[in-house]
This record gives structure tokens, C-alpha cells and sequence, in this order.
């Protein structure tokens, strides 16, 4: 792999760490960047790629919340006079935060809508929709529907301030939302967020739930890519994976810290007037070009 390749392999790293957690498409914006940087690689090789290189952005999750994700600890409770079943209760209480495992119960609840609904179409949908013209306007519907709802939004106090209070209902409901980022343009953090604060959640909780049910909806996806490519990568390929994922991972870091400290004192609007924005640029210069 040549020094120009590499550096288009960068610039892609930054562009999925920083659009895989900001509402405004990382899968989109991949697309809009294939149309300038081609890597010089296969078609199913950058399919592939497109997908896998937000395991990289994942694992920016799972090392900043590890202590809110990870659910097993080794922590001897004091035990005076106590009935058998009460020991029992102590004994998996020593190494397991029910209210953690909860969670991931409800998150494996948040993903059988994009398992048993988008799963079987996820060939089809990459067929038809993967392109500028439909990433263009799904960046204009959801910036648009993003104002809208914080509009809306500024009416009411949340009712679910921890991810704790969010209900078996709620989490279907949310993967119910999250069905809607199979469309390229539309943002899977985005439609996960604009769900969540719809259902009554926080900015804030809308968005940590959206950082957690990316953990294993991006690691399923990922998989069914490698294992539908093919794990015969050429050493140039590999190079290209890992240096995407170490990119996007770092940049990711950044990205996920920057939005958690702007949404405590800001609302998404700004996000749904870059979208607009963006997509109004992208149908011109392609209207124009063509």
C-alpha cells in the first residue's frame, strides 16, 4: 500500500470516528467521501470495509464505559445471620450487577426488530440505496425532522433520566426507531436518539442508550460482512482494515466526549441545520456535474 492510499485510508479513519456518533451519518458520509477518495480496492472489498471499520468507533465505547457496560465483579458481601436464600442471593450478587445485566437484556430487546426485519433485506437495501442521491435526501428529511422534534421537545421534561428507568417497551420501541437508519443518509445514532427523546428520555440517556445498542448491532453486522467477504485478505487489505479501525477509534474518543458535553447544554438543532445543509450541497454539485 502506497503513502497516498494510506492517507486516503486516514482521512476515511476520521471521517467514520467522527460520523458514527454525531446524528448525521457515517455510513452517508462514507458514501459522499467514495465519490472523491476511492480507495483502490474492490468492490466488495469497500463494502465490506464500509461496515467493518466502525468496529473500530465501537471499541471507543466499550474502553470510555466499560465500568457502566461491564456486568461481573468480585465483591465479597458481609453476611450476618442470613437464611440460605438470602446467601444465594449474595453469592451471584458478588459477581454480578443485576442492573447492569438488565440492561443488556433490554439492549438484546432493542436488536430483534434490525435481526428479524432488516436482516433479510440488508442485500437489496445496499443495492438500491447506496448512493449520493439518497443519502442526499435522508440527510434533508431527518435534519428537518431533528429541528422539529427539538421544537417539540422543549415543551415537556423528560420522563426517563437514567438508562435504569428505560422499560422492556421502551427498548423494542427504540429498535423500532433504529430500523430506520437501514437507509443510508439517515443516521443510526440519529434515529436512535430522535426515538429515545420521542419516548420521553433525556438527551443525554437517548444518547448513551444509542452508544451501548451499537456494541453488538455493529459487532453482528461487522461479522456477517467478514464472513460474506471472506477472512483471505491480501496484506494490503488487512492493512487497510486495522488502519481504519485504529483511526476511527482514537478520532471516535474525541467525538463521543465532545458530544456528551455539548448536548448537557445544547439540543440537536445544530445537527439537523448540517444535514439540511449538506444535502442541499451534494444534490447541487451532483445536478450540476451531471
Amino acid at each position: 500500500m502506497d503513502f497516498i492510499e494510506l492517507l486516503k485510508v486516514v482521512f476515511l479513519g476520521i471521517v467514520e470516528g467522527i460520523t458514527e456518533w454525531l446524528p448525521i451519518s457515517s455510513t452517508g458520509h462514507l458514501i459522499l467521501v467514495e465519490e472523491f477518495v476511492k480507495l483502490d480496492v474492490s468492490k466488495q472489498f469497500w463494502e465490506m470495509f464500509m461496515v467493518v471499520i466502525q468496529l473500530g468507533a465501537i471499541m471507543a465505547v466499550v474502553v470510555l464505559y466499560f465500568k457502566d457496560l461491564w456486568p461481573f465483579h468480585n465483591r465479597r458481601p458481609k453476611h450476618h445471620n442470613v437464611t440460605k436464600i438470602e446467601k444465594t442471593a449474595g453469592f451471584i450478587c458478588r459477581f454480578v450487577q443485576i442492573d447492569k445485566m438488565i440492561m443488556w437484556f433490554k439492549i438484546v430487546v432493542s436488536c430483534l426488530p434490525a435481526i428479524i426485519i432488516a436482516l433479510p433485506f440488508n442485500d437489496f437495501i445496499e443495492e438500491k440505496f447506496n448512493n449520493y442521491f439518497v443519502v442526499a435526501v435522508m440527510l434533508i428529511v431527518y435534519g428537518v425532522l431533528f429541528i422539529l422534534i427539538e421544537d417539540y421537545n422543549k415543551k415537556r421534561d423528560p420522563a426517563v433520566n437514567s438508562i435504569a428507568e428505560i422499560s422492556w417497551k421502551m427498548a423494542l420501541l427504540i429498535g423500532v426507531f433504529q430500523l430506520l437508519a437501514v437507509i443510508p443518509g439517515t443516521s443510526r445514532s440519529g434515529a436512535t436518539i430522535i426515538g429515545g427523546i420521542l419516548l420521553g428520555a433525556s438527551r443525554t440517556v437517548a444518547a448513551e442508550y444509542t452508544f451501548f445498542l451499537a456494541i453488538p448491532t455493529m459487532f453482528g453486522a461487522s461479522l456477517l460482512k467478514l464472513v460474506k467477504f471472506g477472512l483471505h485478505f491480501t496484506g494490503a487489505e488487512l492493512m487497510i482494515l486495522v488502519v481504519g479501525m485504529v483511526v476511527s477509534f482514537v478520532v471516535s474518543i474525541l467525538a463521543i466526549k465532545f458530544l456528551m458535553g455539548y448536548i448537557k447544554k445544547h439540543d440537536f438543532k445544530v445537527f439537523g441545520w448540517y444535514r439540511i445543509v449538506l444535502g442541499v450541497i451534494v444534490l447541487l454539485y451532483f445536478t450540476i456535474a451531471g
